[in-house]
Formats: structure tokens, C-alpha cells, sequence
């Protein structure tokens, strides 16, 4: 069967295409931002459009690292990697020429950030099941032995997505903290290392044995953050392995995943298909249907911080809210009024991203700061409070979100006795 029909929702490309076209977007629709600049008119244009802008700025970030302008420099090679990481992302196919050049440029650009940044980092290899899976590492500054994060990016992201290497909000806050191309993601796909059901949580284990031996790290202090279905497998690592102090992860992928696979845009399933090197779609869906936390949420013990938009179309709030009811550990939860699955940069937040509020609960972790009866649950409000910091939410639904609780119905909703 070829790539393009594999799977039910293929034959509805049109309707992606329209959805880049108009909105500029590939998944997430409900926001405004543009994902793609206005000249990308299909989902196939977006490799080649981006690398050329790519392209572009790369050039441009050699001509001031040449001019001995670093700083610049760095900037430039950041966005560069950055549009290379989306153009690579559009891909999803096994030895495709254009996927493995793209990816490439993300390693060679990064290459110059790692030697332009004001903190150690290394690109390393961790062994794993005959194989290695490649890890950036950040470290603080003199690399003096630190507490540590093993950062778990989303999906189909790559270890040098998203978290800023030039203002890292770990690094900034005197933890070091490891990003993974865990199975399935990043050079792990290159490599043809496919996620399963249960094998990111080994590799997870493997991220662990090998921070617990480099001696920048503090063992004792070992915790794990991520984004999206890093979230789903930060959880999983913390259920298997003691040694996780705490775990704090945003846009949460946590409940089943039928909204994920079924409900949101077809690159989700697309793209996961990819990842785990499956191409029977009734084998893919069986594997989906088992992706929950049922056989890990009462096993973590460690504190976390779950963070959830209100209306995330791939992990509904009752869905979130559900696993950390059942979590017993200690725990919290915000919840990003009015928001979706990436609230990065929200007014709820005063227009900061969410990772240095992650960095700061983790530390507050590290630092014995979160009692072990800690229950918290936020509304981060959208234009009124102060975001976390916010008092305690007696519940997201109404009546509990506007502080009325218990609220039972009223006699005449109930009616006379019979």
C-alpha cells in the first residue's frame, strides 16, 4: 500500500491542504498564529518553502559568526534550526532523501549553538537496546555537579525543539537538564529506533543511568519535565523509575488517546504511525487504544504538575482531570483558561512561555519546598488573577469554576416528593 493511503483519513488530504492554505496551520486550529508562512498553499510545499528560509538565515548566521558577532550569530542559527526542524517534520517516510538532508542541517546548526552558548552542551549517546539514543545536554555554567532534568520533548519534535538553548529556562535557574530524541522522535527516526507501547520508558531509564554517572549531576536530584506526549511519557518514566524526583510537563497527553488519533488533524496519526513503524492501521489502533496511564498512575510517587489548556482538542480536561484524581501522590494541576494544546506564551501567563514556571516548580521540588499532602488545583485565568499563583480552584466546570461548591440541584429542578 503506499504511503498515501495507509490510512482512512488519507484520502481527505484536501482538506489539510485547505487548512494551510487558509489558516496557515497543520494542527491547532483553534488558535491564530500562522505555523507556515502565506506562500505555503499545500502540506507538500512545506519541506522546500521553510528550507529555503532556512537557507537564508543560516547564511546569514555564518556571515556574523565570520564578523566575530556571536551573539547574532547564535540568534540566527536558532531560528535557522528551528525552521529546519519544521521542514523536516513534514515528512514522514523512511529513507526519504529530503528528510534525512533536512535533519541533518538541524544537527549542523545546532553544532554552532553549542559552541556559541554561555553554558556547556554536548551532544551524547546513551546505549539502548543495541542501539543509542542521542541526547543534548545542558549543563550550568562552570559544571559544577547540579540538580538535573531529563526533558522529554512531544511526539515528532526533535531534542532541540522549543526550549531556548540561548536563554535555557533550567539552566537559568541552576539545574542542568538533558533533552532526549527518545524512540520515534528526531534522530532516534533517522536511525529507524521505533517507539512501542512500552520501550520510551526504557529508554527513559537508560537517560537516567546515564546522568546518574556524569559528575555534573547531582543523583540524588533527578527530575523530569516535558511537552505534550512528553508529558504521557514523562509520567511513564516516573511510574518505572524511582529515582524521579518530580515531573512537571505541559499541554498534558495523558487520557486515551482517541481524541489524538481520531478527532484532531490527521498529521497526529500520520505522523505516530511513522514514529512506531507501523503501517496496518488496525495494528496501529490497537497499540493506541492500550496508550493510557491505567497501569502507572498509582505507582508514581513523586510530585507533579500537570498543565492543561481548558479546551484542548487532543486531551479533553475531563480526560486530564480523571488521571490526576487517581494520581496519589502529591500533585497539582493548572488549567489554561480559554486555551488549547500549546499555551505557550498566554496571557494567563503574562505572555511568558511555560517552561520557566515548569523550572521553577521543579526547583521549588529539588529545594523540599512541596509538602507531601500537597492537592492543588488552579484556573489560570485568562485576564483577571495571577496565573498560577492563584488561589485554589474548587472546580473547572461550572458552577465550581466561579467558586460555588458542592452545588446540588435546587428543589425546583428536583420537584415534589413522590
Amino acid at each position: 500500500m503506499s504511503i498515501g493511503t495507509e490510512r482512512r483519513r488519507d484520502n481527505q488530504q484536501w482538506m489539510l491542504d485547505w487548512m494551510v492554505k487558509t489558516t496557515g496551520r497543520t494542527q491547532g486550529f483553534a488558535n491564530d498564529a500562522r505555523m507556515v508562512p502565506p506562500e505555503i498553499k499545500s502540506y507538500r510545499m512545506i519541506p522546500r518553502a521553510l528550507e529555503k528560509r532556512a537557507r537564508r538565515i543560516e547564511a546569514m548566521a555564518r556571515a556574523a559568526e565570520a564578523a566575530n558577532h556571536r551573539l547574532t550569530a547564535a540568534d540566527l542559527f536558532w531560528k535557522a534550526t528551528e525552521l529546519y526542524i519544521d521542514a523536516q517534520h513534514a515528512i514522514f517516510q523512511d529513507d526519504h532523501p529530503e528528510k534525512i538532508y533536512l535533519h541533518s542541517k538541524v544537527l549542523e546548526c545546532f553544532e554552532h549553538i553549542m559552541a556559541l552558548a554561555n553554558h556547556p552542551i554536548e551532544r551524547v549517546e546513551i546505549p539502548f537496546e543495541g542501539n543509542h539514543v542521542q541526547g543534548i545536554l545542558h549543563m550550568v555554567p562552570g559544571r559544577q555537579k547540579a540538580p538535573t532534568v531529563l526533558f522529554c520533548p512531544g511526539m515528532d519534535m526533535t531534542k532541540e525543539s522549543f526550549v531556548d538553548p540561548l536563554a535555557h529556562p533550567f539552566i537559568e535557574r541552576g539545574m542542568n537538564c538533558l533533552h532526549i530524541d527518545g524512540p520515534g522522535q528526531g534522530t532516534s527516526n533517522i536511525r529507524k529506533l521505533r517507539v512501542t507501547l512500552d520501550n520510551y520508558e526504557r529508554a527513559g531509564k537508560a537517560a537516567i543511568d546515564y546522568l546518574s554517572r556524569r559528575p555534573e549531576v547531582d543523583s540524588g536530584k533527578i527530575a523530569v519535565s516535558g511537552f505534550s506526549m512528553g508529558s504521557y511519557w514523562g509520567m511513564r518514566i516516573a511510574a518505572y523509575d524511582n529515582r524521579v524526583k518530580g515531573v512537571a510537563a505541559a499541554a498534558a497527553c495523558y487520557g486515551p488517546k482517541q481524541a489524538l488519533f481520531e478527532e484532531a488533524s490527521p498529521r497526529y496519526k500520520q505522523i505516530y504511525m511513522y514514529m512506531s513503524g507501523i503501517h496496518d492501521e488496525a495494528e496501529f489502533d490497537r497499540m493506541a487504544q492500550q496508550m493510557t496511564l491505567d497501569d502507572a498512575v498509582s505507582k508514581i510517587e513523586c510530585p507533579c504538575l500537570l498543565v492543561t489548556g481548558e479546551y484542548d482538542p487532543v486531551a479533553h480536561l475531563e480526560e486530564v482531570m480523571d488521571v490526576y484524581e487517581r494520581l496519589v501522590c502529591p500533585k497539582e494541576i493548572w488549567v489554561i483558561e480559554n486555551h488549547f494544546h500549546n499555551p505557550r506564551y498566554a496571557e494567563n501567563l503574562g505572555g511568558l512561555d511555560f517552561f520557566g514556571f515548569l523550572a521553577d516548580w521543579l526547583r521549588d521540588v529539588f529545594d523540599g519546598r512541596k509538602p507531601p499532602d500537597l492537592k492543588r488545583q488552579v484556573l489560570v485565568g485568562q485576564r483577571d488573577g495571577l496565573g498560577p499563583y492563584d488561589r485554589d480552584t474548587p472546580g473547572f466546570r461550572l458552577p465550581g469554576r466561579i467558586g460555588i461548591r458542592d452545588f446540588k440541584p435546587t428543589p425546583a429542578q428536583v420537584g415534589p416528593k413522590p
